[in-house]
């Protein structure tokens, strides 16, 4: 008897398997475009923004100091004082450093700021459990969503260490549901009224060719559906799994499914941070699950321009994962997240030949090298096993 795993893929079979197991149904009719690093990603955000004339939701988990800070705040707090109603959340963890003055400016304007999860001594446990989502909407009719973070760091095209790799989405359609819902229940838990009249919404555009099926992750038990969205790719792989990730920490499931695939003869190729990356922990806890997975037979490349932000899973040659979360522990059991799941033949095509510009600069880890790693680098390991659940 033939398996459903030894079946050809094919869109209508993804889509069925993901709906039943997630139980979020797609929907049809999007318009969904991918931009590369912040010389792109920024002007067709900001020029959104511009345009807006009734509505602008903004959700962050990283917004820091920088030129692009300042211009972000500058068009926010000008649309808001044209009668734009403006809502901007910030995590209190993630944009801990945003200058004092673009929040001033941003409540003088008229703007809502609103900050989740603020420090607070008597709710401690809640310290540890982040949103990392990223979420704009433009007057209800324009999305954005990836992992493109308000700072100096992102503000170029990749070409040196300062100058950071990302991808970051437009969507139009009636996806951006998916989107608002994200964004109000953070909203909604940081204590702000955020139950709009549904009348007042526009009416989706429907006439893109784009099937997207959005996951939001509330993780606040070390678990997720992101893990489950993560493992169900893994499980569901034929013979080919591409995975850009800007953390790479597996748990012990996720390493063993890693390992089955492999094992079944899929192709798997990890794009993620090589020297430069804003998170020795994870490198480290990461690098403590290299030997294993080589000799599965898993392809391990580390980026080596600059940090590597970028959230791309690419399943055989028909569907594709995008939006905030990274192959690591807070990902799939700590942090709010939003992701994508594609159906769109013209964006997975862009999306490979980008995993393929990508790979082209990254170094390979060789199994018989890595084993001929120092004991300092093996101790590095030990510790960034003891440290994975924060990583």
């Amino acid at each position: 008897m033939t398996s459903d795993m030894d079946q050809p893929a094919d869109t209508a079979g993804y889509r069925r398997l993901f709906e039943a197991t997630l139980g979020v149904p797609f929907t049809d009719g999007n318009h969904i475009e991918r931009m590369v690093n912040g010389e792109r990603i920024f002007p067709v955000m900001i020029d959104a923004m511009a345009g807006a004339t009734r509505s602008i939701d903004f959700l962050t988990f990283i917004y820091w100091q920088g030129e692009i800070a300042e211009r972000f705040g500058a068009v926010l707090a000008e649309r808001a004082r044209a009668g734009v109603h403006v809502r901007v959340l910030l995590d209190a963890f993630g944009a801990h450093k945003m200058p004092s003055k673009i929040a001033e400016e941003l409540r003088s304007s008229g703007a809502e700021i609103a900050w989740f999860r603020p420090k607070a001594r008597w709710r401690i446990w809640q310290i540890d459990n982040r949103t990392h989502r990223k979420i704009l909407m433009v007057d209800g009719k324009i999305g954005f969503t990836g992992g493109v973070g308000i700072a100096a760091e992102w503000d170029g095209d990749a070409r040196n260490p300062d100058e950071w790799r990302e991808t970051h989405f437009r969507i139009v359609g009636p996806a951006l549901d998916g989107l608002r819902g994200a964004f109000l229940s953070n909203w909604i838990e940081a204590g702000q009224p955020g139950f709009e009249d549904i009348r007042a919404l526009p009416d989706p555009q429907a006439d893109g060719q784009a099937s997207l099926q959005v996951i939001r992750t509330s993780a606040a038990v070390n678990y997720s559906d992101i893990a489950t969205l993560f493992r169900l790719v893994l499980s569901l792989a034929r013979h080919r799994l591409r995975i850009t990730t800007g953390y790479f920490v597996p748990d012990e499931a996720t390493i063993g499914l890693l390992e089955e695939a492999a094992g079944r003869g899929v192709e798997i190729d990890i794009l993620m941070p090589g020297p430069y990356t804003d998170s020795r922990v994870a490198r480290m806890a990461g690098e403590a699950t290299y030997e294993r997975l080589l000799v599965a037979g898993v392809n391990l490349y580390r980026y080596q321009p600059t940090m590597l932000h970028a959230k791309i899973v690419l399943l055989d040659d028909v569907l594709a994962v995008i939006g905030s979360a990274n192959f690591n522990h807070r990902s799939m059991g700590k942090d709010d997240e939003i992701a994508v799941t594609v159906l769109d033949q013209p964006l997975f095509d862009q999306l490979a030949g980008d995993f393929d510009h990508d790979r082209s600069r990254c170094d390979a880890v060789e199994l018989e090298a890595w084993r001929q790693r120092g004991w300092w680098q093996r101790l590095q390991e030990q510790v960034g096993r003891l440290l994975s659940p924060q990583a």
